[in-house]
């Protein structure tokens, strides 16, 4: 049986995704009111999230935009927004990507593969595959070897 330490919001948002997909009424939305009374979240059914991606900390305070798009082994942190802006553009997240607590990533822009998104940081900008950015804005303070971005182990390689 799983502890309460395990508890996830990726899971409720899996089961609200699955009755989305199949069209099945009401449940996206309780399942999407119940993430946000547990995890003050707001992870609606219609964004996309792809495998073994997860939220750290049980995702709680994450903001995601309905039409964002995740790829898979995305890790993202408590308290993120992945949102648009006043234009009807939304981010888009490549695979491998570890997002630090409190990132805003925000507009019509794509966080390429195997990225690093800094605590705090504030993206409007794309960013390209094996990069570290942080800051406000963001920007890039170094480059990746590839595959150095490891969610399923939980560590990243060459950061010091």
């Amino acid at each position: 049986m799983e502890e309460l330490s395990d508890m996830n919001a990726i899971y409720l948002y899996r089961a609200a995704r699955l009755f989305y997909k199949w069209r099945i009424p009401i449940l996206p939305g309780l399942l999407k009111g119940i993430i946000f009374i547990i995890y003050n979240s707001i992870i609606p059914p219609a964004c996309s999230i792809g495998r073994d991606s997860r939220f750290a900390h049980g995702g709680i305070g994450v903001v995601l935009h309905p039409r964002c798009r995740i790829q898979e082994r995305v890790l993202i942190g408590q308290n993120v927004t992945i949102g648009g802006t006043f234009g009807s553009e939304v981010p888009e997240i490549g695979s491998d990507v570890w997002i630090g607590p409190g990132a805003r990533i925000l507009g019509g822009i794509r966080i390429g593969n195997n990225v690093v998104i800094g605590a705090n940081a504030v993206v409007t900008k794309d960013v390209p595959d094996n990069s570290v950015v942080a800051g406000v804005p963001a920007r890039i303070l170094r480059k990746l070897e590839p595959g150095a971005v490891d969610v399923r182990a939980g560590k990243i390689r060459d950061l010091n």
